[in-house]
């Protein structure tokens, strides 16, 4: 499990193509400080599995379906990545509840920038709009966010300077896309309620 607060951004060092996969280097000083084989690292939102750390780099294993789902599959060596180990469960919760598990992709829309701020829109897609609610969390990239506005077409959320500067968002412009992973709690709250719905045969 994370949190949605990134670490630190790291940088695709080499991508290894395979017939149903690719393996991803990935250059990371803060979070390979004390990764092993078996840890978890979210990268751009998607926990993805140690399988060898040499100094500052680490490799993990891409599945062709977390390709098909996320937004890894459009990563080159130099692309940044927001990283972000898996909490303890000493830690402070600081975002929200994240598994790193991508529920779809959406595409940035527009940036609005402000004097100390800067509002961002992003598309979503029509299977998700349902989860997403204005106050409530979601994790673009791995960042958790929150929503500011929401309607039929996307969501906007307001980026402070810190996320700017130390998370892939500020760089990202207009056609560019992004990771998206709803509030897991609204998914289990919807499958539960719905259990008692008028017509499900209980």
């Amino acid at each position: 499990m994370f949190t949605g607060i990134v670490e630190e951004l790291g940088e695709i060092a080499e991508i290894e193509t395979l017939r149903d996969a690719a393996r991803l280097s990935i250059r990371g000083g803060v979070v390979t400080g004390d990764a092993g084989h078996g840890d978890s690292i979210s990268v751009n939102g998607v926990c993805l599995t140690v399988v060898e750390v040499q100094g500052e780099v680490f490799t993990a294993d891409v599945m062709k379906e977390t390709l098909d789902r996320s937004s890894l599959g459009a990563l080159r060596p130099g692309s940044r990545v927001n990283l972000e180990r898996a909490v303890r469960a000493d830690q402070r919760l600081g975002g929200h509840i994240v598994q790193g598990h991508v529920d779809g992709t959406g595409v940035l829309l527009a940036r609005e920038p402000g004097e100390h701020w800067e509002v961002v829109r992003i598309s979503l897609p029509a299977a998700l709009n349902r989860y997403v609610v204005e106050k409530g969390s979601i994790a673009v990239d791995g960042v958790s966010l929150t929503v500011v506005g929401v309607d039929d077409e996307g969501f906007s959320v307001s980026l402070i300077p810190t996320t700017l500067r130390l998370t892939t968002l500020g760089a990202k412009r207009p056609g560019d896309p992004v990771n998206l992973e709803v509030d897991v709690i609204a998914k289990h709250v919807e499958r539960l309620v719905g259990a008692y719905a008028p017509g499900n045969g209980s």
